[in-house]
């Protein structure tokens, strides 16, 4: 027998009031006099319904970071930059996301991914008073945005835990503007600041932590040009860990006599699955936007690109990691990515996760195959040429061809212009320009524990941050940056069987 669906729901009020009610048009009126509803109109500019009953942390955070005109880097669909919920799967995959929902630790992580400046704040770490003061800041300016993770049974909802963004304070009622993300359930409404709060004190069952927010602001650029950590691999806790803990105690217990027993301590252990966790950044392109030339934009993309990897390459650093890597007596091997020497098979890494980048998809890459890649160049009008690989994306009837942009340095040997052949190394960021910079983001105080003072001078002169061009010490602090967060957030690393789906 057939159910029938629900068409929204009633709004509880109290404590709750609609936004369109009279009442709640009064409270705008009068927030807007006071100056505290200058968040609310890049927001509701970009406002979104989620678009999976589970969705409400992706929604929200898609809202606020196209609020913040932060530019995600690679293309949404046709030949547009845009973010959506179904390219936030970063730090959880969205199957998972779409079953269980995600917690405020994951999406602090995306966020930083995204490109986004964050703080987070659970509630039994700060006060009432200071998150009102946050509340009012970000209402008084459209530079900064809050995403409240809460329950709703405060509110006398139906559901559990849920995220939006809030849209604006009344200071006279102590008030803030909750804009929904489940449109489809409630309107957005104002709650009372001391509610809001009891709301955000509920411990999410999945991690067992405190709800609380997040301030999301613009950075002061946009970081990771070249590389980014990504969590979408199984073993994300364990590199993250072996990088931020391990390490130093390895270092520790050691007798090094010089830097290549520092690396060899290190890079002996490191997991093999290293590279699918530090991740080069490309463009993706579907063919008929650009035709075989580039655009202004995209050159001044991929230049960029192509600065930061000529910097690592300048490092001593490198110079050191390429040494070891060299070496007969070395895990190189191991070491090095199974993609490094063949262009053609990185096209066959990706070409699904291109063609869920194109196409939008939920980020299921199941259904999609790789009927050919190649390796080509493009170039116009005396420009050098580029490095592309090329694919084809089959799925069922329908096929889409897309380039990938690579970022090569004028350091190493150009690949450009062959498909399937061996040996061709340097067309892309390669083993020792990740590792190098892997081991520049690691935190100062990963080398302390080294015994012999002439080698913990050594080190700290190689991974010393402060001496590296701009370009690269952005590059470096935004990866660090990653890890830290990894770090903090790793036990919320947790695979619950959740037995009813997250409820918005």
């Amino acid at each position: 027998m057939a159910v029938a669906g629900f068409y929204r729901r009633i709004l509880p009020s109290p404590p709750a009031i609609d936004f369109a009610s009279s009442k709640g048009k009064q409270l705008f009126v009068e927030a807007v006099q006071h100056g505290t509803m200058e968040g609310f109109y890049r927001l509701v500019s970009n406002f979104q319904t989620q678009s999976e009953p589970a969705y409400c942390g992706l929604a929200s955070l898609s809202m606020v970071l196209n609020a913040l005109a932060i530019d995600p880097g690679r293309k949404w669909k046709g030949p547009w930059r845009w973010f959506d919920e179904s390219m936030l799967d970063c730090c959880e995959p969205l199957e998972k996301v779409k079953a269980r929902g995600i917690s405020l630790g994951k999406l602090v992580c995306l966020a930083n991914c995204a490109g986004a400046k964050v703080q987070a704040f659970q509630t039994n770490e700060i006060t009432i008073d200071d998150f009102r003061k946050y509340v009012r800041r970000c209402s008084t300016s459209d530079d900064c945005h809050i995403i409240s993770s809460y329950h709703r049974a405060a509110f006398k909802q139906t559901g559990t835990g849920h995220f939006s963004p809030i849209g604006g304070y009344h200071v006279g009622q102590d008030m803030a503007l909750i804009l929904d993300v489940a449109r489809f359930k409630y309107p957005p409404h104002w709650v009372p600041i001391e509610l809001l709060w009891k709301a955000m004190e509920h411990v999410d069952e999945a991690t067992g932590q405190h709800r609380g927010f997040m301030l999301i602001s613009r950075p002061h650029r946009e970081p990771g040009l070249l590389y980014t950590l990504s969590c979408k691999h199984e073993d994300w806790v364990n590199i993250a860990k072996y990088l931020m803990d391990d390490v130093p105690l390895l270092l520790k217990s050691k007798d090094l006599k010089d830097t290549q027993d520092v690396l060899t301590v290190i890079l002996a252990s490191l997991p093999l699955n290293y590279s699918d966790f530090i991740k080069w950044v490309a463009e993706v392109r579907r063919t008929e936007d650009s035709g075989q030339s580039l655009s202004s934009e995209e050159k001044a993309r991929l230049a960029l690109k192509e600065e930061v990897l000529k910097q690592v390459q300048e490092t001593d650093l490198f110079k050191q990691v390429g040494e070891f890597l060299s070496r007969e007596d070395s895990c190189c091997k191991m070491l090095t990515p199974s993609h490094e020497n063949n262009l053609p098979e990185i096209a066959a890494s990706v070409c699904c996760q291109g063609a869920e980048i194109l196409n939008g998809n939920t980020g299921v890459s199941a259904g999609y195959c790789c009927r050919e890649t190649c390796v080509r160049c493009l170039g116009a009008n005396g420009d050098k040429p580029v490095t592309v690989v090329c694919g084809m994306v089959v799925s069922g009837n329908n096929e889409q061809e897309f380039d990938m942009l690579v970022p090569s340095s004028s350091h190493v040997r150009s690949g450009c212009c062959f498909s399937g052949m061996k040996n061709e190394i340097g067309s892309h960021p390669a083993a020792s320009d990740v590792l190098t910079t892997l081991l520049l983001a690691l935190p100062a105080k990963t080398w302390i524990g080294i015994k012999e003072e002439k080698v913990l001078r050594e080190l700290q002169k190689l991974v010393c941050t402060e001496t590296l061009p701009t370009l690269l010490q952005d590059e470096v602090l935004h990866l660090r940056k990653q890890l830290r967060l990894l770090q903090k957030y790793h036990e919320d690393k947790v695979d619950l069987d959740l037995s009813a789906l997250p409820s918005s």
